[in-house]
């Protein structure tokens, strides 16, 4: 499985998780800086240098895309940022 975070409190929950530390993360730049990403270290972590904030369908097919290219056939669970929190 492979996580891919759009906001910061999403990226946050998962990074949280037990078993963080083994699962694939992928996350917008609109859930964390680069700046923080670098600090973080995590090479289980990926950053995609784009916005997600009214991200169109075309665009998450493509950071799926991205995704899959990286990590085939593995389910991806994606964070439904739509309601808020």
């Amino acid at each position: 499985m492979v996580y891919l975070a759009l906001t910061p409190q999403g990226l946050r929950d998962i990074l949280d998780a037990s078993d963080a530390a083994k699962t694939p993360i992928w996350c917008s730049d609109d859930a964390i800086s680069e700046a923080e990403f670098e600090k973080l270290k995590r090479g289980n972590m990926s950053r995609f240098t784009h916005s997600f904030v009214n991200a169109d369908a075309a665009t998450i097919q493509d950071a799926l895309a991205t995704i899959e290219d990286h990590h085939p056939g593995e389910r991806v669970w994606i964070e439904n940022a739509m309601f808020g929190t």
